[in-house]
This record gives structure tokens, sequence and C-alpha cells, in this order.
């Protein structure tokens, strides 16, 4: 059996209790996300809704409704899925100290160093006299100290954590959806209409109590509110999954999954149209008002898993196909995609700062943010890595 590393998630687990080789797909598919979470910070200063620069492309728009709308659960999904067989390998004590060095330092090390660089790019444009020294005090002392996208580094060591207390009390409390995961195999429709009515419940009535963009925050410590459970549901079901029969359940090569062609992806372009609908309607019949009213909430939630749900099954499906393939473009840089997410958005907020001024189309800006933003972090982190004993975290 051989141990494999992933970038987001477990570090060091081992891919499945039937595994022998590396799951090309799920690294292929994770490092594939890590480049729609560039994609989408170099496109939203050009958007309709985050229009911090000059430009804007109606196109943008379109590419961040879809990405908001199930990268970060797929990340927890992916991440859950080796939890439980890391937990069956490893001591208690072993486990809590890797997630702590995988995901507790990062996270320390970035929120007091990268993400006050990145945000003083924004800070200088609302006052440009400011220092930074000044600045960064200002931030860790009085606030608001963001995140940024770290938040998903925190949110996911809590639940490793919680999912290493869970197992403690029963290894088989993930086994009823291992066996959903087992019928998966030959009928994916039945786990994703289970998917679809967990992340239903869990999120329609929060979105429609706490809104879309509210946000729970201490410090730098940060969550939305309406997606945390949305996001735990994700990560326990990826959990489920991964528990046991990996290679014969829902996501196994064989499956139906893999053969289901683009029947998923023309499952999602149906909510996803939708949405379009719904935002439609809240700028040209309702007046884009601050609150709401709860049925066009719990409309949008719906639509809004039903899409996430199925863009997921499309692009595991897509990535399944090939999981045997000898070469993929996203091979290379698998092993830096963790380091890359860490570093890349100072890199990004600092290049779109460095485009304001340009008479550039939207589209050319956000092209040179995305390329510069892929390279500059791949290199940051290809020279991180050199580090002695970076590779144990990074």
């Amino acid at each position: 059996m051989t141990t494999i590393s992933h970038p987001v998630g477990s570090a060091e687990v081992r891919a499945a209790p039937t595994a022998h080789t590396r799951n090309f797909a799920l690294d292929r598919a994770r490092t594939f996300l890590t480049l729609v979470v560039l994609i989408h910070h170099a496109v939203i200063p050009y958007t309709h809704f985050g229009h911090t620069d000059p430009k804007s492309w109606i196109g943008f728009d379109a590419v961040v409704l879809a990405t908001d709308s199930f990268f970060m659960a797929m990340f927890f999904f992916l991440s859950g899925l080796f939890v439980w067989p890391s937990l069956v390998h490893k001591a208690p004590h072993i486990f809590v100290r890797d997630r702590l060095l995988r995901l507790g330092m990062p996270f320390v090390i970035c929120a007091f160093t990268i993400i006050p660089v990145a945000y003083y790019a924004i800070a200088l444009r609302q006052q440009p006299g400011i220092g930074f020294a000044a600045f960064w005090w200002k931030t860790v002392t009085v606030g608001p100290w963001p995140s940024g996208p770290l938040w998903f580094i925190w949110v996911l060591m809590v639940f490793d954590l919680t999912a290493s207390l869970l197992y403690r009390v029963s290894p088989k409390l993930l086994d009823p959806i291992n066996r959903l995961s087992l019928r998966g195999f030959e009928r994916p429709a039945d786990f994703y209409l289970f998917m679809l009515a967990v992340t239903a419940i869990v999120y329609v009535p929060a979105v429609v109590y706490y809104s879309q963009n509210r946000w729970f925050g201490l410090g730098p410590f940060d969550v939305q509110a309406s997606r945390v459970l949305l996001y735990a549901a994700y990560f326990f079901i990826g959990a489920g999954i991964g528990a046991a029969n990996f290679d014969r359940g829902l996501l196994s090569a064989d499956g139906r999954l893999a053969r289901s062609g683009w029947g998923w992806a023309i499952a999602a372009l149906v909510p996803y149209c939708l949405l379009w609908g719904l935002i439609a309607i809240k700028r040209e019949i309702l007046g884009n008002p601050d609150m709401l009213p709860n049925w066009y909430e719990a409309s949008y939630g719906l639509l809004f898993v039903a899409f996430s749900a199925a863009i997921l099954f499309a692009i595991l499906g897509y990535f399944l196909r090939f999981k045997r393939s000898g070469f993929s473009v996203l091979d290379p840089m698998q092993p830096d995609a963790y380091g890359m997410f860490l570093v890349h958005y100072p890199i990004v907020l600092w290049l779109q700062y460095w485009l304001f001024d340009f008479d550039l189309p939207a589209i050319a800006k956000a092209l040179v943010a995305f390329l510069l933003t892929v390279a500059l972090s791949w290199a940051a982190t290809a020279a991180l890595r050199k580090i002695p004993g970076a590779t144990h975290v990074l």
C-alpha cells in the first residue's frame, strides 16, 4: 500500500484500504480547484458586484457565480475523503500533531504576514499615505483582521479535529454514508439526491436566517455564517465515502459516475441558469434591496445546493475517466498546489493594484493577473519548499 500526499486535506494519508497506486484523479481534481481559486480572485475586481477597478466584463460575473457556488465546498469534500483512513492508521496524538503542523502553523504564519501584505494593497487605495507598519499594527490590534482565503485552513482544521473525536466515539459512525457510496457505484443519482437533501436541510434555513453575505469573525478567524454547516456536510459526506470500499463506491474509476459523460454538466447547467434568473429578478424587479425576501433566499439556496452538488459530480466524473492516463498538464503543479493556495492572495491583490491605472480591457487585466499569479505563486512555493523541513508543511 502506497502512502500519498494531498496538498489540501489530510497530509500523508492512505488513499483507501485497497489502493496500491496514487489516485491521480483526485490529485488532478484538487490541483484544478487550486487554479479555480486563482481564477476566482483574479477576476473579482472586474465584476458587477466586486467592481473595484474602472473596467468590468459581465462574463466574469458568470465565472464568479459558478466558482463561488461550488469550489470551497468541493475542497472540503476532497479533504474529507482521506480523513477516516488517516484516523485508522494514526494514533490520536499523531493525527492532531500532523493537523497542527499542516494546517495550524501555516494559518498562524500567514495570518501575521501574508494577509496583512495582501490587504495593504487595498488600504493604499483608500489611504494612500498609510505606512505598512501602522497598517499592520492596526490590523492585528484593532482590526478588522480579515483572513482572506485562509479561513478555509482553520475551518478545515476544526473539521479534522471534530472528525478525530467522532472516530473515537465510533469508527463505524459514517458507515451509512459508505453504504450509500457503494450503491452509487451503479446509481450515482441516488447519492446525488442524498447530497442534495442533506445540503438543502443545512443550507437553506441558514441562508434565509443569515442571508448570503454575513460573516462571523473573531480576529483572523472568520467564516461565512450561512455556509459553515454546508461545508461541514460536504466534509463529512466525503469522509463517509472515503471510510472504506473506496475503489468499489461512488468514486470508483470503473463506476457509473466515471462513465457519465456530459450528463452531470447538463444537470449543473439548469440550476446555474435559474440562479441567473433570480439575480435578474433581484436587480430588475426587486431593485437590489438590502434585505431580500425569505422566498428569494430560500429559492436561491435550493438552486445553489443543486448546482454545487451537480458540478461536483461533473468534475469528479471527468477526472475519474482519466485516472489511469499517463500525463496531465496538472501533474507538475500538484506538489506545489497547497503552497500556491497559501501564498497567492497578496500576489493577485498587488497585481490588481498595479493594473488599476492601466487603460486596458477587463479581460486583458484579468488574464495578466491570473497568469502572473500562477507563475509567481508557483515559483514562490517551489522556493519555499526547498527550505529544510518545509515539505512537511507545504
